[in-house]
């Protein structure tokens, strides 16, 4: 059976809340120039910009859609992954994948940086200026600061903390 990539904006056309989300991204997005340190995503990663405050402006959720698209490739099987299709940078490091819908197994936006566990914590707390509080198992460390009761910034790296990537992102907590 030959897998069909899906485009973010089929994907984002069936979902309304993948939309919504999409739609943090895209006032974010409004006017950014494509260089090799992008503040739309790292805002978007650490809930400095937030689809809760813009989620139905379908403007900038187009113009997100299309901004992404231009910029990622879907990766086949990758449970809604995006690859930058040139080099990109958040918080001062490659991105390898982009995740515009989820964290983890939760609702909400996510890189993959090539970053170990140290590396990312000290560049998000640097961000935002506070500490994470952390914790280990299952052969991981995570961590977090909750920003307020609908957002919170996630860091979240494999093999106790060695990885040499880690994933970077903000959990939406949502009305159901």
């Amino acid at each position: 059976m030959m897998h069909t990539p899906r485009t973010l904006s089929t994907t984002f056309s069936r979902q309304p809340l993948a939309r919504a989300l999409l739609a943090l991204a895209t006032a974010a997005s409004a006017g950014t120039a494509v260089a090799a340190d992008d503040p739309t995503l790292q805002r978007l990663a650490l809930c400095q910009d937030s689809w809760f405050e813009w989620k139905d402006d379908e403007a900038r959720t187009k113009r997100y859609v299309a901004d992404v698209e231009r910029r990622f490739e879907p990766i086949p099987q990758g449970a809604g992954a995006f690859r930058p299709k040139a080099p990109v940078h958040a918080l001062g490091y490659s991105i390898a994948q982009l995740y515009p819908q989820s964290v983890g197994m939760g609702v909400g936006f996510s890189l993959i940086v090539q970053a170990d566990f140290a590396q990312a914590r000290a560049a998000i707390e640097r961000q935002l200026g506070q500490p994470m509080t952390c914790t280990a198992s299952d052969g991981a460390r995570a961590c977090e600061i909750q920003l307020d009761d609908k957002k919170t910034a996630l860091l979240m790296t494999g093999q106790n903390g060695t990885a040499k990537t880690s994933l970077v992102g903000c959990y939406y907590f949502y009305e159901k």
